[in-house]
């Protein structure tokens, strides 16, 4: 399971909002506690992929170290990523999870007419083959 606090959801769904068209990604710190994780920040990070960005994400490799030392700077874990899909549902597609990594959890946000509607989270397996959803709680602001 998964819980979002409130500060860190705002940050996710603002960033998601304000990239639109074109999807977001971000880092989720927090706590993992057995299989109970909890956010309680959310970095948004730059979309790097060169293609159209409204199909796709990447995220640079150094971002992503950094958020991870923030994270340890501040006695957190790097939980997982997030992203959006610009006006369609959340759903983890063949490229996520080419892309994935099994140690975190992955929150997609949904974002229709520029607007958050729906989100999931999921859980690749080690051979990046499927991902299993996993119960995500996030605040209703």
């Amino acid at each position: 399971m998964i819980e979002i606090e409130s500060t860190a959801w705002q940050a996710m769904v603002l960033h998601a909002e304000r990239t639109y068209p074109n999807e977001c990604c971000g880092a989720m710190l927090g706590h993992i506690r057995g299989e109970h994780k909890q956010v309680v920040a959310a970095v948004p990070l730059e979309n790097s992929f060169s293609g159209e960005q409204n199909t796709r994400y990447e995220l640079r490799p150094e971002d992503l170290l950094e958020a991870d030392r923030t994270a340890r700077a501040r006695g957190l874990d790097l939980v997982g990523i997030f992203h959006s899909h610009p006006d369609c549902d959340a759903y983890f597609s063949p490229t996520d999870l080419k892309h994935s990594c099994p140690w975190y959890s992955f929150v997609v946000l949904s974002v229709y007419n520029g607007k958050f509607d729906h989100a999931k989270s999921f859980l690749p397996d080690a051979d990046q083959t499927k991902a299993e959803d996993e119960e995500l709680i996030w605040p209703k602001l």
